[in-house]
């Protein structure tokens, strides 16, 4: 009886199949939704054999919904809500599933979805990557635009997962609204350029796929050695097609971070480097804190006496008035960890990709020097053939403990604390107000001295990075974000956004601090609308130097005129003018206010700290002066080799002779 039955059914014409199928379409779909799993479980399950009729999207969400993490005894969702603008691509069977949740899983509207990526990304740096977001986007430019926030999440080892529109499956409708079509493979579409961007990528087919899909999305997203985002790609059909799911798929799940023990051969070798070591020097990156590791560092850099030195991730490992915290070091660093990792001649990096800003391209360290790579993740810990680690921070520093007695020789530990002395005497004289124009450098120690020791700052792009990894003096641990792994325009005020959302869920009675140039503000600014409606309170500062003067400082620094960086020195634009950043922000819902000078940043500061809604304060700084011109390595940056400008080839010379002291993959 089957065969007959089948023949019938695939010898009906097309039009009447398809017809009878749109017509039982309601019946199916009210049955799932009869069916469907509870977001509060002891309220309603309909169970038959163990299976639960879900559409993919609510088999999605409900899944997440049921994710918890342990973090300091206490269990809390490992999603802490979502980011989400909806289109035809994901409103009607995505949209429906997070209705339903919407008390649990917050849905954050977003004006960008590149700023929704940003806030993720900056939400999960606050958690510490233990905690992370969602985003969702509709199919086409609404997912190419969180193609950026993406990359930024990956050069920075971030966890978030992207839940994004795909095309029809079936292909029956194709070509659809916002679909690039590949005359030679239609399988291949905007979604498929995330794969350069995400550790884990998928493009569910079937509703069943997201059994293996998910679970193994979490996964990387939580393992502390291949975190970054996750991408599941969700044909607009396929969300809405139902299957018969597991029961025990959607029960309760309580997850924890691994923390990998190092070698026991690996901690053996690195004890007997260091113990032969004369100059050694600590350099504390990112992963210190995310491995939770503050407090080992401290104790053993206290009990070996080895200074300190942080990588621009790693501000706010130790604090400002700690004797082994010798500053920053590398391109944006200070003169005094220049100086101590010049003539280190054991370096442990701990927790550190060893980015080019760290290592001054690779000149910033000793040609002789030996590199221990303490990282959980192999490819860092293995880098420029350093001894390696593979482990947790804090196990591994705990284990290094076999290092027994032994101490830095005292005239090294000496002639770091000196170097760090001049350098906060330096820092001191450039950030006074009343030292020439106004900078960013006052500005900072304005705000610095005023703000209390939690709250939180966030920098990103611009020249703003450096000065604020220079100068903020660190009264407080893990309380610094200066996004410089993709030094990404706009990240600014949508980080910020997205950091208070995760400080409100811990410290709400804290602030969150924005520093911001006119040029990323302009790029990307909606935000201050976002946490203006979600009652998401940012202190926002604007710098305004009249364009992009950290490239025109860079232009002019090898040689080249100003052009195209300073709007005034756009040759397209025939009548500057600038733009009125109070009155913008303004029109968004928030306080704001125009300064003069640091003594009015001040006051105005204050005036920001009493609101009880996001306050943006504009100052215009000089383009030219007040920059920070110590405390810089050499950095390797393109220089024309042949040039009839003599300015631009004295300056190529000159860079390159600098060469001589890099490194060779060594």
């Amino acid at each position: 009886m089957p065969i007959p039955i089948l023949v019938m059914l695939f010898s009906l014409p097309r039009n009447t199949l398809c017809n009878r199928l749109q017509n039982k379409y309601p019946e199916i779909r009210n049955r799932a939704r009869r069916n469907r799993v509870s977001p509060v479980p002891e309220k309603r399950k309909l169970m038959t054999d163990r299976t639960i009729t879900l559409t993919t999207a609510q088999a999605i969400i409900s899944y997440l919904n049921n994710q918890f993490i342990e973090i300091d005894g206490e269990e809390m969702r490992v999603f802490g809500g979502g980011f989400g603008i909806f289109g035809h691509g994901n409103v009607t069977c995505l949209g429906e599933a997070l209705y339903d949740v919407r008390d649990t899983l917050p849905l954050y509207r977003g004006q960008n979805e590149q700023s929704m990526g940003f806030a993720a990304a900056a939400y999960t740096k606050q958690w510490l990557r233990q905690r992370f977001m969602f985003c969702t986007a509709s199919a086409g430019p609404g997912t190419a635009n969180l193609l950026t926030s993406a990359a930024l999440a990956h050069a920075n080892r971030l966890p978030m997962l992207m839940l994004c529109g795909d095309a029809y499956i079936t292909r029956l409708p194709d070509p659809v609204l916002q679909q690039l079509e590949h005359y030679g493979n239609p399988t291949l579409g905007v979604n498929d350029a995330f794969k350069a961007v995400t550790r884990f990528w998928d493009r569910i087919t079937h509703p069943a796929q997201i059994l293996q899909s998910l679970p193994a999305a979490l996964a990387t997203m939580l393992d502390p050695a291949d975190c970054g985002p996750a991408f599941i790609g969700l044909p607009q059909d396929v969300q809405g097609w139902t299957f018969e799911y597991p029961a025990s798929f959607f029960e309760k799940r309580v997850h924890r971070i691994r923390r990998q023990s190092p070698d026991v051969a690996e901690i053996s070798d690195a004890v007997a480097l260091l113990k032969k070591a004369k100059r050694p020097v600590i350099i504390a990156g990112g992963g210190v804190q995310y491995s939770g590791a503050v407090a080992e560092l401290t104790a053993f850099a206290e009990a070996h006496d080895i200074p300190v030195i942080e990588t621009i991730a790693g501000r706010a490992n130790m604090l400002q008035g700690h004797p082994l915290n010798i500053g920053p070091v590398g391109v944006t660093g200070s003169d005094s960890a220049n100086a101590v990792a010049e003539k280190a001649d054991v370096i442990l990096a701990v927790g550190t990709r060893l980015q080019d800003f760290t290592t001054g391209s690779w000149t910033a360290f000793a040609k002789d020097a030996k590199i221990i790579g303490l990282n959980v993740a192999r490819h860092d810990a293995v880098k420029h053939l350093s001894m390696p680690i593979v482990g947790d921070a804090k196990l591994a520093l705990g284990a290094l403990s076999a290092l027994g007695d032994y101490k830095a020789p005292a005239t090294w530990v000496d002639f770091a604390k000196a170097e760090r002395v001049k350098w906060v005497a330096y820092t001191d004289e450039i950030t006074t107000p009343s030292n020439g124009p106004n900078s960013y450098a006052q500005a900072i120690r304005v705000v610095n001295d005023l703000c209390d020791p939690r709250d939180r700052v966030v920098a990103a792009a611009g020249g703003l990075p450096a000065e604020v990894t220079a100068h903020w003096q660190t009264k407080d641990i893990g309380t610094v974000d200066v996004e410089f792994g993709f030094s990404c325009m706009g990240y600014e005020i949508a980080g910020g956004w997205g950091a208070r959302i995760a400080q409100s869920e811990r410290e709400p009675e804290k602030d969150t601090i924005v520093f911001t140039g006119d040029g990323s503000y302009l790029l990307m600014n909606s935000d201050i609308y976002s946490s203006v409606l979600t009652g998401k309170k940012l202190i926002i500062c604007v710098l305004d130097n009249g364009g992009f003067a950290v490239i025109n400082k860079l232009q002019n620094n090898t040689g080249n005129e100003s052009f195209n960086n300073l709007i005034a020195d756009c040759p397209t634009v025939p009548a500057p003018f600038t733009v009125d950043f109070e009155a913008h922000a303004a029109s968004m819902g928030a306080n704001a206010e125009t300064v003069a000078n640091p003594a009015e940043l001040g006051e105005a500061f204050k005036r920001a700290k009493a609101a009880d809604k996001t306050s943006v304060i504009v100052m215009k700084v000089d383009a030219y002066e007040g920059w920070t011109t110590q405390g810089h390595a050499w950095w390797e940056v393109g220089t024309p080799h042949v040039t009839e400008h003599a300015k631009v080839a004295e300056k190529h010379a000159e860079i390159e002779a600098s060469r001589s002291k890099q490194r060779k993959g060594v």
